[in-house]
């Protein structure tokens, strides 16, 4: 494999990025006409809010396959434009009470809970409770909650966070204040399937969530769509859900047990799971409903070696029809969020077809059902048009600003991987810098579409347009950043502005243009960082590959 030759090569990385500095040298030829037309287009209200599976769906694609095509691409499936995303519905009703001993926990207001399974029915009955603390198996940091404990049919109640998301700064073993993948719900749950659970709870608490609980509960009832990744969901725990931090204080007391005390445990190294000596039991009813939506897939072949890739993403879709404003708009048209990302797609394939396609693949893809969590980013990785192993890396646009030029970009999952050199290379032939993440106990690095490729090992870049204004400076860049979330943002009102400072989102698809061009035409595969997260699952996909990494 040549990983192992990049690995004792990687000495040499300066001298690698020297000459990558050239592809960056050449001004990036990308139409601001074309940009704005399909801003334009894909926020307009025939779109309907581009909820997957409706009219706004069938005219998205339609208009992304004719851009792709125009713009010089080629189909990214085979013959096809489009890869099928086949999404499951699925809707919980008929709770009964969570029974933990003598406690009967009220579903809404003490816990929530759902089933990734496509059953009519969830039986849970008396599973024993087992306390698995972060519910983390990291072996690359030397930490392990399930060691020791077999956790068939058991139930896992799993601390939300990393074990030291109290720190004040970003020093600690899943770096301090800063959220690592470990902290997230879906790794929780991920890993306590992977441990054969019968079902995982978490326990909420508000800042180690980021959330209240009203979050919690408004987002974990009603209809929760995912993925049909095949098998009925029969990997997956018979349920996933939440538990309210004053429910699970009496869940130990029922145990003789201390909530306090234990999540202070849960934070030692030397952590080992504790059976409580109480059972859990529910039972609803699920109705499930299942409809097919499309990734969008068009490719630039590289001209020395097209079996590499470098692959870009946006999610198309937005939320269709939505709360009405106080004109009565309901049509939530996501000009921002993600008709921009979307739209510098298409501009890019444009600019980059025109140059000539760099040594490696290019990669367009334009993903469905972001806004539901991540679900066509997910199918595409779970079942990749290019392999993953020779994916080389990939940038992610999601919400590009256009509030006019920045002296800097947010980066977010810096620190991480090689790609911090390739980013420093392109900035500084703009003249801008990097600013870290101001937030990095969210852990937004996460929760966008270049996620599930990031999970399954690829490098991928979330650079997002800065906030430290040409004109104006950081003061004016969070204002108008406070006045998007406040005003517009997954409202009616992300609307298409013909008035709008395009300045700052053509300054950031210039980067991306940039980034791409020096990936595509250096033979380096860049790495994850040594203790990374996602540095073996890397290595296991390049060892198991004939070609590529």
């Amino acid at each position: 494999m040549l990983r192992t030759a990049t690995l004792l090569l990687a000495p040499l990385t300066a001298l690698a990025l020297s000459a990558c500095a050239d592809s960056t040298e050449a001004p990036a030829d990308i139409s601001l006409e074309t940009v704005q037309n399909a801003v334009r287009t894909l926020s307009s209200d025939e779109f309907e809010g581009r909820m997957p599976g409706t009219e706004g769906e069938e005219r998205t694609i339609a208009f992304l396959i004719e851009q792709f095509e125009a713009a010089g691409l080629e189909p990214g499936n085979g013959d096809s434009w489009t890869q099928e995303v086949p999404l499951v519905e699925i809707t919980g009703s008929n709770y009964a009470p969570l029974t933990v001993g003598s406690q009967q926990l009220t579903f809404g207001s003490d816990w929530v809970g759902v089933s990734y399974r496509q059953t009519p029915t969830t039986t849970l009955a008396d599973s024993e409770i087992v306390f698995v603390g972060y519910g983390i198996n990291a072996p690359e940091r030397g930490w392990n909650d399930y060691e020791g404990v077999d956790m068939t049919g058991k139930t896992a109640l799993i601390l939300v966070n990393d074990a030291d998301y109290m720190a004040d700064d970003l020093e600690g073993p899943f770096g301090g204040r800063a959220m690592t993948y470990y902290g997230r719900w879906t790794y929780k749950y991920e890993e306590a399937a992977r441990q054969g659970a019968a079902a995982a709870i978490i326990i909420h608490e508000d800042f180690a969530a980021s959330y209240g609980w009203n979050v919690v509960e408004s987002s974990w009832t009603g209809p929760q769509a995912y993925a049909d990744t095949g098998g009925d969901g029969s990997d997956q725990t018979l349920m996933n859900g939440w538990v309210q931090q004053e429910a699970a204080r009496r869940i130990f007391a029922e145990a003789g047990m201390d909530l306090d005390e234990m999540v202070m445990a849960a934070a030692l190294p030397d952590f080992e799971a504790v059976p409580l000596g109480v059972t859990a039991s529910t039972r609803f009813s699920n109705e499930t409903r299942r409809y097919t939506s499309h990734n969008v897939i068009g490719v630039l072949p590289g001209s020395e070696r097209p079996d590499e890739y470098i692959l870009h993403t946006a999610h198309w879709d937005h939320l269709g029809r939505c709360t009405p404003n106080e004109d009565g708009d309901d049509i939530c048209n996501g000009a921002v969020d993600n008709a921009s990302g979307t739209a510098a797609l298409v501009g890019l394939a444009e600019a980059h077809a025109a140059a000539g396609a760099p040594d490696r693949s290019l990669v367009f893809l334009a993903v469905t059902a972001e806004e539901q969590g991540l679900l066509g980013a997910e199918y595409y990785a779970a079942n990749p048009v290019f392999p993953l192993a020779q994916t080389v890396a990939g940038i992610n646009m999601d919400g590009i600003a256009i509030r006019g030029e920045t002296n800097d970009v947010n980066v977010r999952g810096g620190g991480k991987s090689e790609l911090d050199d390739y980013l420093a290379v392109a900035l500084e032939a703009q003249g801008r810098t990097a600013s870290p993440d101001p937030a990095p106990e969210a852990g937004y690095y996460y929760r966008s579409d270049h996620f599930p490729m990031v999970k399954r090992g690829v490098p991928m870049f979330y650079v997002k347009s800065g906030l430290d204004l040409v004109d104006g400076g950081t003061e004016a860049g969070e204002a108008a950043e406070a006045a998007y979330r406040a005003n517009a943002y997954h409202g009616p009102d992300d609307e298409y502005d013909e008035n709008w400072d395009w300045s700052g989102l053509m300054q950031d698809l210039d980067l991306y243009y940039h980034l791409a061009r020096a990936l595509g035409n250096t033979d380096d595969w860049p790495e994850w960082n040594e203790g990374d997260e996602f540095r073996a699952t890397r290595e296991e996909s390049c060892a198991a590959a004939e070609l590529g990494c």
